[in-house]
């Protein structure tokens, strides 16, 4: 079975430490797929497999393993140890982070190749792991080094120029925050309050600014055109039509990011996933 199939058409990014097995047991029951455990989760992977444990068909993937922050040997042991256990329900997800938080983030493209030499020296597969890849060279190689792509703060057009560039083969699987929120201001406060970071480094500015914003776009605080686009917000159902919209252009599977991160975040997915129509499990 493919990555396509195994994730499902949509699942939820949850940081690692705001992710518990309660949770993780109610986005499988709501119907999701996959849940993909962002904050540079530890090369350990004992998050994955406390969620893998209380699961059974879900699928974990790491929303990434930050390659400065991870040694590749002990990452490539503990996958060994959690595939073991729970074949094929473990994704790795691997990215190079953002130089203003990672002094020592030089030459990106070539520390990625090391440290996917080390997975390859320790026997973990092409086919287990995939790269946060914002820009077209580490795209290329998250095509021949992992099974695609997993981009963060993307909007759809970028989702449908990752498919017309990577193919029909590799995975496409983007990461899409969103505010359950009818209320207009409330949400854009709550979808600025959270770029608010993002807007600050240099990585997404320049992943924005590619999909089309403007230098004014992202200053700070963000205009109302890339908040509203780049969180989709609003009822359950237009939250939905902005997730269908990856699907549409291209997308394998898109995983939602309730914000603020402390609202009643599985709240929100069970609206969500009746708005999509998923199919709740027993």
């Amino acid at each position: 079975m493919s990555w396509q199939d195994r994730l499902g058409a949509v699942g939820v990014w949850r940081g690692v430490t705001d992710t518990d097995p309660a949770l993780a047991a109610e986005v499988e029951r709501l119907g999701y797929g996959t849940v993909w455990l962002g904050g540079s989760p530890p090369a350990d992977l004992v998050a994955a497999e406390r969620l893998l444990e209380v699961t059974d068909a879900l699928v974990v993937a790491t929303g990434i393993t930050n390659i400065w922050m991870t040694d590749p040997a002990e990452l490539a042991a503990a996958y060994h140890r959690v595939q073991a256990r729970f074949p094929d329900r473990l994704l790795l997800g691997i990215g190079s982070g953002h130089r203003e938080a990672t002094p020592q983030r030089v030459r990106p493209l070539q520390a990625m190749g090391h440290y996917l030499d080390v997975l390859d020296e320790h026997g973990v597969p092409v086919g287990a792991r995939v790269l946060s890849a914002l820009g077209p060279k580490m795209l290329a190689v998250s095509a021949e080094r992992a099974v695609g792509t997993h981009p963060y703060l993307t909007v759809p057009s970028q989702t449908g120029q990752m498919r017309a560039d990577l193919g029909d083969g590799p995975l496409v699987a983007p990461e899409q925050t969103v505010v359950l929120e009818t209320d207009e201001d409330a949400a854009r406060a709550a979808a600025r309050d959270f770029l608010s970071r993002y807007l600050q480094l240099e990585n997404y500015t320049a992943t924005m600014h590619r999909g089309g914003f403007t230098g004014a776009d992202t200053a700070l605080p963000g205009s109302d055109r890339l908040v509203d686009s780049i969180v989709v917000h609003g009822s359950a159902a237009a939250v939905a039509a902005g997730v269908r919209a990856h699907l549409d252009a291209g997308a394998d599977h898109v995983c939602v990011q309730v914000v603020p991160a402390g609202s009643d975040v599985a709240g929100a997915l069970g609206a969500l996933a009746g708005a999509l129509g998923l199919t709740p499990r027993g």
